[in-house]
């Protein structure tokens, strides 16, 4: 069952008129992605293991279009232009392509991640994996789907049955804080742990069963906005590394079917195993 209350959010017309509109613009970029998969895309260097192509930028355009189209007075904050839009209670949060790497790649780890935030509370969260055509979508108050179908977090009731899935930052090369030591404290902890490198799609994977466990380091607003209602909404609980308030604007996430999260929060405050 959804965690949230529906407390002062919009009316419900309101709401599926976002929603219509979130759910069309990700599919939309999800096609302009397909396509670039098909026939190439351009690479460039943020840094050294932060990629952008003009997939991305694309898909960003798309959606921002189709956003100022329905929702003119709507702030917007993109991964890739940054905040724009009126000042609005309104702001839509997105990542045009979450798994860019992936993408480049070839691997097919990827997503569209729309999310909706009214009043700094996020009350809609799309994503769309256009690989398996997977459209995942949460709603305060109104449960989590899979192409139209409710969904639940698992049931794994302990941490050594469990299957994990963590990500790693940019920084990794250069961080002392660079998630290895939790990486492999969860290693001798957990049944499984894996790296999928989108983490709109490790939260989805969290909502949906397929893992009981996510967490991650130095993640960004249009990393988590999307799929932080889908899990909740899914029944998991979200918190940051010691089990507090979790915050799209933080920089730790524990994402889990809330069975084993008090076991991940312990894990994660433990001295690593190689030290």
């Amino acid at each position: 069952m959804p965690q949230q209350t529906t407390d002062q959010i919009p009316d419900r017309s309101t709401r599926e008129r976002i929603k219509t509109v979130a759910i069309e613009a990700a599919r939309q970029a999800g096609a302009i992605l397909s396509e670039y998969a098909k026939n190439g895309f351009r690479v460039e260097h943020k840094d050294a293991l932060n990629l952008v192509t003009d997939a991305d930028t694309h898909s960003e355009q798309a959606i921002v279009d189709a956003i100022g189209r329905a929702f003119p007075d709507h702030e917007i904050l993109a991964e890739e232009r940054g905040q724009a839009g009126k000042k609005s209670p309104y702001k839509w949060i997105i990542d045009p392509l979450d798994g860019t790497t992936n993408f480049a790649h070839g691997f097919p780890a990827y997503a569209v991640s729309i999310g909706v935030e009214y009043d700094g509370r996020c009350i809609l969260g799309v994503v769309f994996d256009p690989t398996r055509q997977e459209l995942f979508v949460g709603e305060l108050g109104q449960g989590a789907t899979l192409n139209g179908k409710p969904i639940h977090v698992s049931r794994t009731p302990k941490l050594d049955g469990a299957l994990l899935v963590t990500g790693f930052a940019y920084d990794i090369r250069v961080s002392k804080q660079n998630n290895l030591d939790h990486f492999a404290n969860f290693s001798v902890r957990a049944q499984g742990v894996r790296r999928m490198g989108a983490a709109a799609i490790d939260l989805c994977y969290v909502a949906c069963g397929r893992f009981d466990g996510f967490w991650e380091l130095k993640l960004k607003p249009w990393d988590t906005a999307a799929g932080s209602v889908i899990v909740t909404e899914a029944g998991g609980r979200m918190s940051d590394f010691k089990g507090g308030p979790f915050s799209i604007y933080g920089i730790e996430l524990v994402a889990s079917n809330g069975l084993i999260h008090h076991e991940m929060v312990e894990v994660l405050n433990r001295p690593s195993v190689q030290g």
